[in-house]
């Protein structure tokens, strides 16, 4: 027996002789989002509108369509059948312009969700579909055409990205013509 004999401290020995000490498994005391009933950070909106609309004469079973403030439908994907009843269904809660797809729920029902859109017209804008324009805090910007980096400046986008402020970035994709699909973003 050493001479120096370690003595178990006190509130060890206590907690053994009351059977506190046993391997207890940890107690997660974080918060249970995933649980049923919890709720975390939510999922952003993507839809403005979800209705539902009697189209008994649409072929197919699924269409995407833009529609234009004048009243123009642009079909995207799907039949190039006439889409007034979906449209007109969704114009009642959203109104043009708009994006939208609707799938076939029955022999004559479709849903439809409808997301408003902004849009621009840009008359000088170079060929190609999609164009990204970025600024950032040093004053630099940035301007792509499909991807590709592209010399120039587009003042409409340059007016709209301003309005977001200092440091932006804007996306363009054509629907038809000098019409585009825009979306702005803060950096």
């Amino acid at each position: 027996m050493p001479l120096f004999r370690r003595r178990e401290p006190l509130h060890e020995r206590l907690a053994r002789e009351a059977g506190l000490n046993e391997a207890a498994e940890p107690v997660d005391t974080r918060p249970a989002w995933g649980e049923a009933g919890i709720h975390g950070v939510h999922r952003p909106r993507e839809w403005d509108a979800t209705v539902t609309a009697d189209a008994p004469d649409i072929e197919g079973d699924a269409v995407r369509f833009v529609a234009l403030p004048d009243g123009t439908l642009l079909v995207e994907e799907g039949p190039d059948d006439s889409l007034e009843p979906l449209a007109a269904a969704v114009e009642q809660s959203v109104r043009a312009p708009y994006r939208a797809r609707a799938t076939r729920q029955g022999e004559s029902l479709w849903a439809v969700q409808a997301r408003r859109i902004e849009l621009i017209e840009l008359p000088d804008a170079p060929e190609g579909d999609a164009i990204d324009l970025t600024r950032t805090a040093d004053g630099s910007t940035t301007l792509a055409v499909d991807d590709a980096r592209v010399f120039g400046s587009l003042p409409r986008l340059e007016e709209r990205g301003a309005r977001e402020g200092g440091e932006y970035t804007v996306h363009a994709e054509r629907l038809d013509g000098e019409l585009w699909e825009v979306r702005a973003a803060a950096l």
